[in-house]
């Protein structure tokens, strides 16, 4: 769906209203809310690897707090579809796990509590982020808001002779990206961050940036996919060809050596080797106290009229508890998650990491990527929803798109392009038969 400057205005500033619908003789989320689940325990499933360090420390201060065991499980980039499948068919089950898309509802429907009318729901500041399945269940709730683009360092770019006045469509970046690139020796720095294509990085282009082919076709099309459609026009591959092919060949690495991986795009950026990264807010804290006056830019692309483009804002991270667990484990997660939300020393760790927690009493975004988003909003720009959140039979698709997109990048020939689309327009027609028969 399309998000407007309100709603990310919403997300942003409401932190400082009223709770509604809390227990009346003690605050929502704390220590005595979570006496009652004293019997139960919470094992969360993590989705944000980058987030890692930060809810492990959460998890032990609600412990502290409470006397709640609390165990948080950070699946592998790349790897949180089959880590919850492993993890689903054990006897000590995640009780608390990520139901992101429509495709996991329907595969997860079954373990999933219905959240209605449930303290955490009460909590949530909007309804955009619910998640139902075909029988009115709520199966999941939304814990964060997000977008993604381009982050870039506005230092770097005067340090080459140009200014970000310069990049407002495809041709400006193009030609700032390439003039950075051909004087890399003499500046001491690239243009792009290595673009690997292993499982902790891939994501990024057949994932995210990929979503510039899928948000066009929605607005050709002229309406938002509330479920993924049965096929893709392709129209917009040479706009998605002309970025990915910017990004690896005016890179710190060979695009032939990009399949392994091994090189840490986000290290590079904070050391300043690359002026510009393709990655999304959860990065800001990350690179905040090393390039300050980091920002975002969208995924220029060459599509007309892009100059009014703005970021990719949206989610893949819903919060769900697991049904199948005991009574007990499911009011102790359904009481961990509200301290998360309304706790100020927990929210605010949280926050900070996730960048904006849509939550009533959920501490106020410091994220200056989500704020580049609004200043894109308040400027009238368009925001491009997240309609990569649609893709069929997520991994075997993006699977596909990763062996083609190596092949391509070893020998960058007609060609192999066209096995790329390939991958990228047939492969979702058939994961999506896969799925729907």
């Amino acid at each position: 769906m399309k998000k407007t400057l309100t709603l990310l205005l919403a997300l942003v500033m409401v932190f400082a209203l009223a709770a509604c619908g809390n227990n009346a003789s003690a605050p929502a989320g704390s220590a005595d809310d979570a006496a009652s689940s004293a019997d139960g325990s919470v094992y969360w499933l993590n989705f944000k690897p980058e987030s890692d360090e930060v809810l492990q420390q959460v998890a032990a201060m609600y412990t502290e707090k409470t006397g709640v065991p609390v165990t948080v499980l950070t699946a592998a980039s790349g790897t949180y579809n089959e880590t919850l499948q492993a993890e689903m068919d054990k006897a000590a089950a995640p009780t608390m796990f990520v139901v992101g898309n429509k495709a996991a509802v329907d595969q997860w429907s079954s373990y999933c509590l219905d959240l209605t009318d449930t303290a955490i729901a009460k909590e949530l500041n909007t309804d955009d982020y619910m998640l139902y399945d075909d029988d009115g269940k709520l199966c999941s709730i939304g814990y964060c808001y997000e977008c993604y683009g381009i982050i870039v360092n506005p230092d770097l770019i005067e340090a080459a002779g140009h200014t970000m006045d310069e990049i407002t469509n495809f041709e400006g970046l193009k030609a700032v990206a390439e003039d950075i690139h051909a004087k890399a020796a003499e500046l001491g720095f690239d243009a792009f961050t290595s673009c690997d294509m292993d499982s902790s990085s891939s994501w990024r282009f057949t994932g995210h940036m990929a979503n510039l082919e899928y948000y066009y076709e929605e607005q050709d099309a002229g309406e938002t996919w509330t479920e993924a459609p049965a096929t893709l026009t392709g129209a917009y591959m040479d706009n998605y060809k002309a970025l990915f092919d910017l990004c690896i060949n005016n890179s710190l690495t060979d695009p032939k050596d990009l399949a392994t991986g091994g090189h840490d795009a986000e290290a590079e950026f904070k050391n300043g080797e690359a002026a510009f990264f393709v990655n999304g807010s959860w990065e800001y804290s990350a690179v905040a106290e090393a390039v300050p006056n980091a920002t975002m830019i969208p995924y220029y692309c060459g599509v007309a009229g892009e100059e009014k483009a703005g970021l990719n804002c949206g989610t893949e991270n819903y919060w769900a508890v697991n049904s199948q667990a005991s009574e007990a484990d499911q009011q102790a997660t359904i009481d961990f998650m509200v301290w998360c939300v309304t706790d100020p020393e927990a929210s605010r760790m949280l926050v900070d990491s996730f960048g904006v927690m849509p939550y009533t009493n959920a501490a106020e975004s410091t994220n200056g990527f989500l704020a580049a988003a609004e200043a894109y909003t308040a400027n009238g720009c368009y925001t491009m929803d997240w309609a990569t959140n649609y893709q069929p039979n997520v991994d075997e698709y993006r699977a596909g798109l990763v062996s083609a997109l190596n092949q391509y990048c070893a020998d960058q020939s007609d060609a192999n392009w066209e096995l790329v689309k390939t991958a990228f327009v047939d492969g979702w027609a058939t994961q999506y038969a896969a799925v729907n028969g």
